[in-house]
């Protein structure tokens, strides 16, 4: 039987990041992944020549301590863009966020999301702090701004009503501007950018994968590729793994998605089980498409709000660095939500989507389809209802006590970015070694402000 200190499942951001983080310690770290490469969902596949990453994957920086890591990690090797990010809508492109430029909508419906807007300027609308999104949004943004945007691309990404999903998510990732801020975008073009993502990095060769090799490449061994965790005995802290065996631990960091790590675990108590039937979560189904055609659009990414659009977002990740498709080409990724349990056929869904894409202008009839590859990505978007913070917390309340620590975008059941992915492997290290105290937590929801 194999032994270790500490047991990690998954070399994605999360696990690597805790590896490297617990180097030199004292501890030994086994870390498993299922997958002949690193990176999980934070890596790249090689296609027809393009490079495609599992859909938009963006350096998105604001904690100094991880931009250091980070920018050290992909010396020479990354790039700095100011976001290009718009909305297509009542056939007209307009930038984002759509509450601050309104200005570029047909003027009818400018004047009727202002109109809104200055409403409830003049007549607050009290919102309490159990209110619901939808209420939140109605109260913030008014009618208008909510029935032309907010309500139905929230509705197309989550598969929700959002009368039944929480604010816990939207705090720091969606922009809200200043009153003066929103009337200004009505009259006149913003020169300034609003959110967390208002400046990105993306490395210049190798995709997004170049970041995970970069923090694999620092380890001191002791990482299996095409090892697979396969069931956990919390009380006798054991796990069974494929390629391994029996491994012993003393603590067990993982990095799959909650419910996942749950149903690998034998003998849990009712209370627990409850919990896990009531985590809900979102499949995206993105299409890679590499086109024929030089730099098809000068822009990075669109929402979609409309339903006559199957999809929520379009991205072109060859604006993101030179080097990630064939010369005299361009390369996208196209994003569709969609509830697990729901069968899906991809044929038709990427006929609807090339269709939408012709629609609005960014395909042309002569355009050449070099390459496509779809990708489901399970678990992409957790669902944040009145029934997830209690769950998450029984469940997490549950797993440390037994010696456990379930981090990451899915191992703590969040909607998260990669610097934060980094940054909870870094915390979890210094939990294990007693320099951080504290059990799992609520993720703040601070305004996030972009470093440059």
């Amino acid at each position: 039987m194999i032994s270790t200190d500490v047991l990690i499942a998954g070399a994605g951001l999360a696990g690597l990041s805790a590896a490297r983080s617990l180097r030199g310690s004292g501890l030994r770290s086994l870390v498993v992944e299922k997958e002949d490469k690193v990176g999980g969902r934070s890596g790249t596949v090689e296609h027809e020549g393009f490079l495609f990453d599992h859909s938009g994957h963006l350096l998105h920086l604001h904690d100094p301590h991880a931009k250091r890591l980070i920018l050290r990690l992909l010396a020479g090797n990354i790039r700095l863009l100011e976001r290009s990010s718009w909305i297509f809508s009542q056939q007209v492109f307009t930038r984002y966020p759509f509450q601050a430029n309104l200005g570029g909508l047909p003027p009818r419906s400018a004047e009727e999301c202002a109109a809104a807007f200055l409403k409830n300027l003049h007549r607050p609308v009290k919102c309490s702090p159990r209110a619901s999104f939808r209420d939140w949004a109605l109260a913030a943004f008014g009618e208008g701004i909510c029935r032309r945007f907010m309500f139905p691309y929230n509705e197309k990404l989550w598969g929700a009503p959002l009368s039944r999903m929480t604010t816990d998510w939207q705090g720091r990732f969606l922009p809200r501007p200043s009153p003066e801020e929103v009337l200004y975008g009505t009259l006149l073009e913003h020169r300034r950018f609003f959110g967390y993502n208002a400046v990105f990095r993306y490395p210049l060769r190798g995709g997004i994968q170049a970041l995970p090799d970069a923090l694999a490449a620092e380890l001191e061994g002791g990482l299996h590729l095409r090892t697979e965790l396969q069931a956990v005995d919390l009380r006798e802290r054991t796990a069974r793994v494929s390629g391994l065996g029996e491994v012993r631990y003393e603590r067990l960091v993982s990095t799959l998605p909650l419910p996942f790590l749950l149903d690998l675990c034998e003998g849990l108590p009712k209370a627990v089980r409850e919990a896990r039937s009531r985590l809900r979560w979102r499949t995206v189904y993105c299409l890679n498409l590499g086109i024929g055609r030089p730099k098809m659009s000068d822009k990075h990414w669109i929402y979609f709000p409309e339903k006559r659009f199957a999809f929520y977002r379009a991205g072109f990740s060859s604006n993101f660095s030179d080097h990630i498709a064939p010369a005299g080409t361009s390369s996208m990724y196209i994003e569709v939500a969609r509830r697990p349990e729901e069968r899906v056929d991809l044929e038709s869904l990427e006929g609807k989507i090339l269709e939408g894409l012709r629609s609005c202008g960014l395909l042309k009839g002569s355009d050449r389809l070099a390459a496509r590859l779809w990708d489901r990505i399970d678990c992409a978007y957790v669902v944040y209802d009145r029934q997830r913070l209690g769950a998450v917390r029984t469940i997490m309340d549950f797993l440390q006590g037994f010696g456990v620590e379930s981090i990451g975008r899915w191992g703590g059941w969040k909607y998260s970015f990669m610097e934060e992915a980094v940054r909870d492997g870094m915390h979890c290290a210094q939990r294990l070694l007693g320099v951080r105290a504290g059990g799992w937590k609520e993720t703040s929801s601070k305004e996030l402000v972009p470093l440059r």
